[in-house]
């Protein structure tokens, strides 16, 4: 029969079962429509109709086709071989009640696709062929050409690429993209509640180490890192959930260990007790109040905060600048040089003490060892120490070995030619 009829490629080209069966359904399938229009002598297509799926916007089916080009095993690329294609076709709608032949030339062809090479161009074609997206139809002698009728009117016959596969492939198209931006929606919420249960759980554990809990928290910490390397960008969703659910266990762990590290009073505390408490705290700092005082390595160490009464009349005594081997900087400048140390902070940092206790944390996510910041706690003193951990945090992207880093600086203060005031006005 006339209307099923396949064409085998030209020359050395191989032809596959699939891809003769697939003509030849389609060309039954315009048969069949073709009859049903001279039956019922109309030019819509009778009982085929429009509802069979066979017509669609063919960029609004590329659209679909580039969403859900993994299910149809197809590239970027190969869909721009694609849409240059269906720019040879006249009209945005495609119907493929019967062939539809474009025949443009090689050289045409790698115009439209941005000077894609020939063997290139040969590749991807094959590659929608094979994904019954495209058919050939060779000609005798391998060159497309329409050949015309006497009056020079219309096309008798045409030889290059047939596009009515993918005009009937369309509800399979669009089925297909429907799903892929479902699975994308999941995916991209999937890997938000990944994003969230790691900064929790890591914020637990760095509060649990600033605060020395009770527990195995570089356990958790280790745990932590494990799944934080796991890729998710084009990870399955079912990757995603088992990641997930590995995730809500450990923040479960590690919520339920740091809850139980807690005494009765910090669990029955009220924020008015701990507001009142940031509000009376009276850092004590007399790292140059005496002359006959120790050197300033122990000035933190020697803050008498702890175990003074406090009265409900005491205001917040503001942060003075510390004189320690020439660093004028006060907390509040230092912090605004260096921010992204307050990211490690579980509560405001409104004294020194707490400064050089973050700073130490930080030591260890730079990489830095705990002899390295022994020493150069004892060559420049904790809070000028804390401050070049804090500065070096906000330059680590230029600093390729932090540990070796403050090694150096630590010599160089041993021998007293080292500040950490002109590296703060490097960052200002």
């Amino acid at each position: 029969m006339l209307g099923a009829q396949w064409s085998s490629p030209f020359g050395a080209r191989p032809i596959s079962a699939a891809v003769m069966t697939a003509e030849i359904r389609l060309r039954e399938r315009q048969s069949a429509i073709a009859r049903a229009r001279e039956t019922d002598g109309t030019n819509g297509g009778g009982g085929g109709g429009n509802d069979d799926g066979r017509v669609a916007d063919k960029w609004q089916l590329l659209r679909a086709l580039s969403e859900a080009r993994e299910r149809f095993g197809v590239s970027d690329r190969t869909i721009s071989v694609l849409e240059a294609l269906l720019s040879f076709q006249p009209g945005k709608a495609i119907d493929g009640a019967q062939p539809i032949i474009v025949f443009p030339s090689n050289r045409e062809l790698s115009l439209r696709t941005r000077g894609m090479a020939p063997a290139t161009l040969r590749r991807h074609i094959a590659a929608l062929i094979q994904a019954g997206l495209l058919l050939r139809r060779d000609s005798p002698n391998g060159k497309r050409y329409r050949r015309r009728d006497e009056s020079g009117e219309g096309g008798e016959e045409a030889f290059g690429f047939d596009l009515s596969a993918l005009a009937f492939r369309a509800g399979d198209i669009f089925e297909a993209a429907e799903i892929a931006r479902r699975e994308d929606r999941i995916a991209r919420r999937l890997r938000a509640a990944l994003s969230l249960h790691r900064r929790d759980i890591r914020k637990v554990v760095e509060a649990a180490l600033v605060e020395a809990r009770p527990g195995d928290w570089m356990a958790y910490a280790a745990r932590l890192a494990a799944l934080t390397l796991q890729r998710t960008a084009r990870a399955p969703i079912d990757a995603l959930e088992a990641m997930e659910a590995d995730l809500v266990r450990l923040r479960a762990e590690v919520e339920t260990a740091y809850l139980d590290a807690m005494t009765d009073q910090e669990m029955s505390a009220n924020d008015d007790r701990s507001e009142r408490h940031y509000q009376n705290s009276k850092p004590d700092l007399p790292i140059d109040s005496k002359p006959g005082a120790k050197a300033e390595g122990n000035a933190v160490s020697r803050w008498s905060g702890e175990g003074e009464a406090e009265t409900p009349e005491a205001e917040a005594v503001p942060e003075r600048a510390p004189e320690v081997r020439g660093m004028s900087f006060d907390l509040a400048t230092v912090l605004s040089l260096c921010p992204d140390i307050t990211a490690y902070a579980l509560q405001p940092m409104r004294d020194w003490r707490s400064f050089v206790t973050v700073a130490h944390l930080v030591r260890g996510f730079l990489g830095i060892s705990p002899d390295a910041w022994h020493r150069a706690c004892e060559a420049m003193g904790e809070i000028q120490a804390a401050t070049v951990i804090a500065a070096m945090l906000q330059r680590s992207d230029r600093i390729a070995s932090p540990g070796g880093y403050l090694r150096s600086l630590t010599a160089r203060a041993a021998k007293g030619q080292f500040r950490v005031e002109p590296m703060l006005r490097a960052l200002a």
